[in-house]
Formats: C-alpha cells, sequence, structure tokens
C-alpha cells in the first residue's frame, strides 16, 4: 500500500493508525512536490537579491540571531547545526515513536513553506520506508525552539552522520547509507532550521499516547464491566435515563457500553442484596466518561498540529515575505499532554480501588480470591503493585507545562517543557495498561466464585480465550508470570 503526502489533504489519528498498521510506503503528490521547489525556487531568488540579514538563513541562531554569516559559509552553518544541536541523554525513543517523527516532519514539510530541498523531503521519506531508524534519545528538548535536540538526532543520517536501527540493530549511518547506495544530502540555506525547528517529537509521542489511550479507553470498560459483574454489582448506574439529565458526551457513552458488554448477564439479572455499589463501580460511568471526553479534545489539539507547519522561520512566496515567528512552541502540546496524562491515570486510580474491592473478603468472595486464605495469599500482592503504579502515576502527573528555564542568553525566555509531558504521558499511559490487566486478573478470578452462573456472551467469550493462557488459580504460584501474561492478552485484544 501506497500513502501520498499531499498539502490538501489533513491527515487524522486514524489515518496515521492505518499507514502505520498497514506498514505503507510514502510517497508525495504532485502538487507538495510542486510547492516545495517553488519555495526553495524562491528563497534561492530572495537570497540572491536582498541584502538585508534574515534569521537563521543567513545568521546565527537563539541569541545569535545578530551574527550574520557571509554566503559562502551558509551550508556549513546548516551542518554545524544539526551536528551542535545533536545533544541528547537518557534513554532511546522507542522506534515506534521515530517512525511518528519521521512521517510527521515529512508531512509538516510537505506544505512548501520550509524552503527545504526536494531532495532533502525525498531522504525521509527514504529513511521510513526503508525502515532506517535514527537514534533519538528522550532528554534534551525544552519544547519551544521546537524539538531541536531529537530532531537533530533524526536529521543526522541524512548527513551520514549519527547511528541508525536497521533491521533490528544498530549501524553507524553512513554504513546503511552506502549499503543501500543513498548518497548524503548536502544542506542549503535554512534546511538545518527547517529540520530542527518542529514539534514532532511532543507529536510523534502524543500521537502514540492518544493511539493507545482510545484502546485503553475501551478496555477499562471492557475489564470494568467484567469486574462489576464479579463484584455482584447493580446495573440500575448505568440507565440512561440518569445520565441523560448530566448529559456529558462521555458519561453517557460509558455507561451504554457498560449494559452492551454485560447484555444476557445472569449474574446481573439475579436479585442483589446490596442497596448500592461502591463508587469504584457505581461512578464508572462519571470517571470513565470524563477521562473519554479528555482524551477527544486533547485528539483535536493533535489533530490540528499534525497538519501543522511549525518550523521557523517560515517562507511564503505568495506573500514574498519571511516570517520569523513562534509556531515551533509547544504550549498547546504541553498542556494536552498534561492533561491526558491525568486523565488516562484515573482510569487506573478507580481500576485499583476495584482491584481493592474484589479482594476484600466480600459479597461472597473469598479474602484474596483464593481458598484457604492464611495459607494462600492469593491475589494479595497483585494490589499491592497495582497501587504501587497508581502512586507513581500521581507523581508523574505534575504538570510540566506549568515550568520553563531560561535558555539562550534569555532569547528563548519562556519554554513549553512539552517533551517533558510527552514522556511522562508515554509512562502513565504504559502504566495504566499494567493496572488494567491486573484488574483483568484479579476479576476473571473473582469471576469463576459466581459459578454456575455466567456472564454476558461477550465477557465469557473473552474470558475462554483468557483461560486458554492464564489458568483459574486455586493455590498460590509465582504470580508475576501470570501478570506478564495478562499484559500480553490485553495488548493483543481487539474490544
Amino acid at each position: 500500500m501506497i500513502h501520498s503526502i499531499s498539502p490538501d489533504k489533513a491527515i487524522t489519528l486514524h489515518d496515521v493508525k492505518h499507514i502505520i498498521d498497514s506498514n505503507a510506503t510514502l510517497q508525495l503528490s504532485d502538487k507538495a512536490k510542486h510547492q516545495i521547489v517553488a519555495c526553495r525556487e524562491y528563497l534561492d531568488k530572495k537570497m540572491a537579491s536582498q541584502k538585508e540579514p534574515i534569521y537563521g538563513i543567513n545568521t546565527g541562531f537563539g541569541s545569535l540571531c545578530n551574527v550574520v554569516i557571509p554566503n559562502n559559509e551558509l551550508e556549513q552553518l546548516q551542518t554545524n547545526l544539526v551536528m551542535s544541536h545533536a545533544c541528547g541523554m537518557g534513554n532511546e525513543v522507542p522506534l515506534e515513536i521515530v517512525r511518528l517523527m519521521l512521517l510527521l516532519k515529512i508531512q509538516s514539510l510537505s506544505y512548501g513553506k520550509s524552503a527545504v530541498q526536494l531532495q532533502t523531503v525525498e531522504r525521509l521519506i527514504d529513511l521510513y520506508n526503508y525502515k532506517i531508524y535514527p537514534i533519538v534519545y528522550q532528554q534534551g528538548s525544552l519544547g519551544a525552539s521546537g524539538d531541536l535536540s531529537p530532531l537533530a538526532h533524526l536529521s543526522l543520517p541524512l548527513l551520514g552522520m549519527g547511528e541508525v536501527n536497521y533491521q533490528g540493530n544498530k549501524y553507524p549511518a553512513e554504513v546503511v547509507l552506502k549499503q543501500l547506495k543513498l548518497e548524503p544530502i548536502t544542506l542549503k540555506s535554512k534546511e538545518g532550521l527547517a529540520l530542527l525547528n518542529g514539534t514532532q517529537f511532543m507529536s510523534a509521542y502524543g500521537v502514540w499516547c492518544l493511539l493507545k489511550s482510545h484502546k485503553l479507553n475501551a478496555l477499562a470498560d471492557f475489564i470494568g464491566a467484567i469486574s462489576l459483574d464479579a463484584f455482584d454489582g447493580r446495573v440500575e448506574p448505568f440507565k440512561d435515563n440518569i445520565h441523560i439529565i448530566r448529559p456529558h458526551k462521555g458519561q453517557l457513552q460509558t455507561a451504554q457500553t457498560i449494559r452492551k458488554h454485560l447484555e444476557g448477564s445472569e449474574i446481573l439479572a439475579q436479585k442483589k442484596v446490596q442497596v448500592q455499589d461502591p463508587y469504584s463501580f457505581r461512578c464508572i460511568p462519571q470517571v470513565h466518561g470524563a477521562t473519554k471526553d479528555a482524551t477527544n479534545y486533547v485528539n483535536s489539539v493533535f489533530e490540528t498540529e499534525i497538519n501543522s507547519v511549525t518550523d521557523n522561520p517560515t517562507v511564503f512566496p505568495e506573500d514574498d515575505e519571511i516570517i520569523s515567528g513562534g509556531n515551533f512552541h509547544g504550549q498547546p502540546l504541553a498542556i494536552s499532554l498534561d492533561f491526558l496524562a491525568i486523565a488516562m491515570a484515573e482510569l487506573g486510580s478507580i481500576s485499583e480501588r476495584r482491584v481493592y474491592q474484589l479482594i476484600s473478603g466480600i459479597r461472597n468472595l473469598p479474602a484474596f480470591l483464593v481458598a484457604k486464605p492464611g495459607l494462600n495469599s492469593g491475589f494479595m500482592i497483585p494490589q499491592y503493585t497495582a497501587a504501587s503504579i497508581v502512586s507513581q502515576n500521581k507523581q508523574l502527573c505534575t504538570p510540566a507545562s506549568i515550568d520553563s528555564i531560561v535558555s539562550s542568553n534569555g532569547q528563548e525566555d519562556h519554554v513549553s517543557m512539552g517533551a517533558n509531558a510527552a514522556t511522562k504521558c508515554f509512562q502513565v499511559i504504559e502504566n495504566v495498561e499494567k493496572i488494567l490487566a491486573i484488574e483483568l486478573l484479579n476479576a476473571s478470578q473473582a469471576l469463576e466464585f459466581r459459578r454456575p452462573l455466567k456472564s454476558s456472551q461477550k465477557i465469557e467469550k473473552v474470558l475462554a480465550d483468557f483461560r486458554k493462557l492464564i489458568p483459574f488459580i486455586k493455590d498460590d504460584k509465582v504470580m508475576y508470570q501470570e501478570m506478564e501474561a495478562t499484559l500480553q492478552f490485553i495488548k493483543s485484544i481487539v474490544i
């Protein structure tokens, strides 16, 4: 499958998922090629006639913006920029996010407002299509002049520098380029800045987090429904009429989804002794729903961002203008990533509370969901693990976007810290997936104590597949293996 990148066709998160899942190859549309070439030609003509300095094109960068660079050093200026800004540290960025960074950088350059050479964009496409993934590091971006350091690492292989992951192994970029007969690019004026200024590190993390969040929202509803039945909970809090009078979209959607998951459950239909359920069950629509609404808002922010030009300066051939602005500033993303992390952390928080209720020895369930409690600890400690992860998420949810540190001798005096928001959000979402896995492990165990009554046909079908991997636990055993197997199970299922 081929995906054509065109400046007149917006890309959605659904499109991104389809491109990635289908392993599509990328190509530029004719219109994209035309606009990229026209913008580059405009800048070359402008440089030949204009005597005044233009930021980043024939000047230094940041606080060095008033240092004019001679024409015969402009190409070296751009090469120096990429080399000097590749200052990342810490863990390597996961390859699936590097892949997204390449895709989103190509998308941003396709609008023909960045004055790059056509061959530069096509070389980025080569990296993507050949699965040559630059080694990028998680630490180093302030999220304001764009993601300078991560994008420098992303760009080094264009010059035959840096390292790449190719076919599962790490190599010097020059070795892989030579093997594939790809010549290093010689950057022209403005190109280094076009590659490094931009929000593609934050955006790629955000896109990954959102795609994962949409799945976890669905999983939380499904696993929550299993827990509700295992706890012998009531259906009344999920009826439409109570949510219609407080019509938050996510709340109503969640209530309807829970009812649908439990349709036909014998356990749900039986007469209930308890008058009401704890909040972690009764308020699933309100809590899960608020997270869905937050996720949808953040989704809209990122769909705007990935269809934007975010480098600087921006070139407008049609207006005969080159404008030094601030589209690289990550504030919209930083705030949204903090918001998403908080919203997703709440899914984990309420999930852990349901786990706690299930192991508490109430509602005719044995203490810690195991025979002979005392001799057996059963499911005591998985709840500890969930509680530990929930607590870590609380710490990670301290907003990054409220922070700022002055850089570049005061020229860059307010930064977004969106990159830190992005990597924190990533970890929160990975954590939530683990918590939901622990809930499924507990809920599936608890449901067995309701036999011979059955849950809904949908739930019983999924649990039948689950039991092929993780059997009912009668006596104590090494639990981390069951927890990891459950995590892999929820990664693979589609709800």
